[in-house]
């Protein structure tokens, strides 16, 4: 199913759960004015075919002694598939980082990474991205404060 297909009710059952995915299925159903067993249905629906990737608890970077994120500029040493595809795998299982895309432009990549501290950043980036074969340049800036993080997409 494209997103063109999703009636009224879908887009508003995806609105609701991405603000409070905790919901139950009664609960939801209360939101959108249908009984719990079509809700029910609708929901499962949008997970099975995508609409839906999971769920998820949000926390609070600094009081799980996060106190520092940065976003990383970063390049590869060349542009070829191979190393691109090096790159993508290598960070998959680098718990620091938390978001990555694959951008246009100068940089080849934005990393979001949250650590410790200035000091534990440091090692991150001499011991674990530094060693990235793939890697050749990059350039970080700190957050020095968030302003919106939604969590969410549009729905329209």
């Amino acid at each position: 199913m494209k997103y063109e297909e999703l009636d009224d009710t879908d887009r508003q059952i995806l609105r609701i759960l991405q603000k409070d995915s905790t919901l139950t299925v009664k609960e939801l159903a209360s939101h959108i004015n249908l009984s719990a067993s079509p809700t029910f249905d609708r929901q499962k629906r949008l997970e099975r075919e995508g609409f839906i990737q999971g769920y998820h608890a949000i926390l609070d970077a600094h009081k799980v002694g996060n106190g520092i994120t940065v976003l990383c500029n970063m390049r590869l040493k060349q542009h070829s598939q191979v190393l691109m595809d090096d790159f993508m795998e290598a960070i998959q299982d680098i718990e620091e980082i938390t978001e990555c895309y694959n951008t246009s432009g100068e940089y080849d990549f934005i990393l979001k990474i949250q650590t410790h501290d200035m000091e534990s950043y440091q090692e991150f980036m001499r011991t674990v991205l530094g060693n990235i074969e793939s890697v050749g340049y990059f350039h970080s800036i700190f957050v020095m404060k968030e302003v919106k993080n939604s969590h969410g997409t549009p729905v329209k």
